[in-house]
Formats: C-alpha cells, structure tokens, sequence
C-alpha cells in the first residue's frame, strides 16, 4: 500500500492558519502512512502576517498563495490540479480546524482499496470514487459531527448523525454515503479525471454534496471509513451571509444533477418549500438574502453557466436516479436548527418524498 498522498489542508483566509494550523500540521506529520505523503495548501488573501505563520507551521508544505479569496471551492481545486498533475493517487481534503488520529490516512487509503464492508444493492460493481473519515466532535470526542453527509429531496444537505453519542451509533452506521463532508474525505484520482472538481461556482457550501452527486452518477461511489478518525473543531456558524451561499447552492445542485422528469416530480415541492422560506428568512434577518438567491437566477448568464454544467454532468450518467435518490432523505435533521416548524414541514414533505419517489422510475 504505497499509493502517493496528497494531503490538502483547507484554504488559509486571513488569519485562520494562526487559530488552528499548528495542531491539524502536527497531526499530519504523526501519520503512520508508510507511502509518499505531501502536504499542499492554499492561501487565499491572507495577511503577510498569517501567511508568515502559514510557512513556520508547515514549512514542508507547498504553498499556493491567491491574491484574491477564491473561496473554498478554488482554494482546495488550486491544490487538487497541482497534485493530479504531480501523478498523485490520492488527494485527501482536511479542514485545518481537525485533528486527526495517527492512522487515519493509512486506515481511509486501506478502504479505499479494500472495500470490505457489503455495499446497498445498486451500488455493487461501481468502483470507490470518494472515502470519508469518521467525523468527531472535537469538544466531546465521544459525539459525532458527521457519519456522512445526507441530501434532502430539495437541496438541502445535513451531518448524518451530529451530536449524537458515538456508543448509540455503533451498529447503526452504513457503509455507503450520500456524499462526503470536505472537512475530511479521500478522492481517487480517476475519480477526479472523470467528473471533474469542486464547481467554483458554489464558492462555498454545498461543493461537496454536488460532487459526491456526480460521483454517484458517474457510477463511483462515496463510502464511510468507520475506522479512520477526525476530530472537528465544528462550531455551527449563523451568519446571515451563509444562508445565501447554502441555499442558492442548493439550488444550483438540483438544476445540474437531477434527471429533467425528478425535477418535474418534486416542482410543486419546491415551491411550498420556496413559500415557507421567504416566510422564514423574513422572521429570521435574512429576507434581503432570500431575494438576492432569485435575483441570481434573474440572470441569463448565470442560467448559461446552469445550462452548460447540467449537460456536461448529465453526460456522466451511468446510474439512474431511481437509484440514487435511494440514499436521499423527505426530512431534514440537524440539532441546531431544530423548531416546531421544522418537525411540521418534517411530516409534510417526507409524506410527498414517499409518494413520489416510487414514480421515478428514469
């Protein structure tokens, strides 16, 4: 097993590499991985001070440094070109706010090729595009932040298990994913080739969901390395800007990767949901972002760019969405939004994902 890593640590911003670098560094260097192993990071806009510190904390990483702030998705797509074209095997993404145990890498790069674990019935014969590791809570390592990311028939996409004690889980974990959490996760390289990278558009948010959708419809798939263990320095972020991102990104992954005959299916949905969210955006401060989200798809250039992702994704099809929206969710679970209108709208629409979804039949 001496398959070349690229391990890429999410883009410095600012002064982040100062909060958390240190620690996610040492954790890397502690890697009992016996294959090549190199460190690549990109810095967006940082300070001359940060990027200082960035160079005493990892001086055997290499370094990109942007001018600009191309966000998370550019940030980590600068370092995954630089080590596709470098002929590594592997590209592993770790957010700099974890901290890894000693054989993570070894025990992700094993699963990715080893692949023990029995898979969901549609997905046997694909071959492992995408590993992610088992996400802890740093603050309580005992509890989860992600067992693997979970897509809501509408977009929404949501932490598999967060906040939830570890013990309880135990037996209940799957082996397949809907998509990988960016915060730590394997790609193979002719994964990679095949579907392409983040899509920069998204500028952050949702990239992650959107390319394990396309993995899935290339015919790879996107598993759980229960074994390989990260610790997240996770703090749930409320800020109203995030919410324009997230939802308007949601958005963009249901037009790109949908079959043509689901979105017809799930329109009405869509657009009892789009009613609730005007009435919840406006409750909750951010109504000016709501309508910012229409006004990007008030754009006939924004609706090319849609136009052209969604041909180039849909010529990946190798699965049916029949198949794939079996791993999809009708309801919505996350601790730290939780409410009354959620459990309502919970019941609702998991009603109408029900029905519908023994329809899709393309």
């Amino acid at each position: 097993m001496n398959k070349k890593v690229a391990i890429i640590i999410s883009p410095n911003y600012k002064d982040y590499a100062e909060k958390y670098l240190a620690e996610c560094a040492a954790s890397i260097k502690k890697q009992a991985y016996a294959g090549e192993m190199k460190i690549f990071i990109t810095d967006n806009e940082s300070t001359e001070e940060s990027y200082d510190f960035l160079k005493r904390a990892a001086p055997e990483a290499e370094i990109i440094r942007n001018k600009n702030n191309g966000g998370f998705a550019k940030g980590n797509n600068d370092c995954m070109k630089l080590a596709l074209e470098r002929g590594f095997d592997y590209v592993i993404l770790f957010n700099m706010d974890t901290v890894l145990e000693a054989d993570c890498v070894g025990k992700m790069v094993r699963e990715a090729e080893e692949n023990r674990i029995p898979l969901a019935p549609f997905a046997k014969g694909g071959k492992i595009g995408a590993v992610q590791a088992r996400l802890m809570l740093y603050s309580d390592k005992n509890k989860i932040n992600s067992l693997g990311n979970i897509t809501h028939f509408l977009g929404f996409g949501y932490s598999q298990g967060y906040g939830e004690e570890m013990a309880d889980k135990k037996d209940q974990m799957t082996n397949e994913i809907c998509y990988p959490s960016g915060a730590a996760v394997l790609f193979k390289r002719e994964a990679l080739e095949k579907v392409g990278l983040f899509d920069e558009e998204f500028w952050m948010y949702n990239e992650d969901q959107d390319l394990g959708w396309r993995l899935w419809l290339a015919g790879f798939k996107c598993i759980l390395a229960r074994e390989a263990v990260v610790y997240h320095k996770y703090e749930f972020s409320r800020s109203i800007k995030k919410y324009y991102w997230m939802d308007r990104n949601r958005l963009i992954a249901m037009l790109k990767n949908y079959h043509l005959f689901t979105l017809i299916l799930i329109f009405p949905a869509l657009v009892a949901m789009e009613l609730g969210l005007l009435f919840f955006a406006a409750r909750k401060g951010w109504f000016k972002e709501k309508l910012g989200v229409y006004k990007y798809f008030l754009s006939l250039k924004n609706w090319r760019y849609i136009r052209q992702a969604r041909e180039r994704v849909q010529k990946l099809r190798q699965v049916k969405d029949k198949d794939i929206v079996k791993l999809f969710s009708g309801r919505i679970w996350y601790q730290e939004i939780n409410s009354k209108q959620l459990e309502i709208s919970n019941v609702v629409f998991n009603i109408y994902w029900r029905a519908v979804r023994f329809l899709i039949a393309w």
